[in-house]
């Protein structure tokens, strides 16, 4: 691939979504003369402020722990030579988004839930969405194009 001259930013949770994003991003380096830099963020859940001090370590070892194992998942033995890994602490919104800012492009997998299940971004995506400064892609969990064979808003008659 040569010298990239950006990078691809891939947020990484652990689900079956982003190791999608990560796969879709190793397929679009080679095209963007990009490299791949895949972002896991970690946050320690807001129960434990102010009851128990949150053990730092455990929640960085555990998002380490899943960024490793969804790069295995997406590449195997031939994972890229120029794909770079970062555990950032706080919400994974807001650190995607700036990350964002130096980047070609935002993968990110879609895990949201909701009364139509399928049709709704969660709430890490729509934030990409919405905010980042580059192209963002979001990706199904199964990396299958979704939708109805007819277009929206037309309707079908009788």
């Amino acid at each position: 691939m040569g010298s990239a001259s950006g990078k691809i930013v891939v947020g990484v949770d652990g689900s079956e979504g982003s190791v999608e994003a990560l796969r879709m991003a190793g397929r679009l380096a080679p095209a963007l003369d990009a490299s791949i830099h895949a972002i896991s963020c970690w946050h320690f859940p807001p129960i434990y402020e102010g009851y128990v001090p949150p053990d730092f370590d455990a929640f960085e070892a555990s998002t380490k722990k899943k960024l490793e194992a969804a790069v295995e998942q997406a590449f195997g033995e031939n994972t890229p030579a120029d794909l770079s890994t970062e555990l950032l602490r706080g919400p994974a919104p807001e650190l995607l988004v700036e990350a964002g800012k130096e980047a070609v492009m935002l993968v990110v997998g879609r895990r949201g839930h909701g009364g139509f299940r399928g049709m709704h971004l969660g709430s890490v995506s729509s934030a990409c969405v919405s905010h980042a400064a580059c192209p963002v892609l979001v990706l199904h969990e199964d990396g299958k194009v979704h939708g109805r064979s007819h277009h929206w808003g037309r309707r079908e008659h009788d």
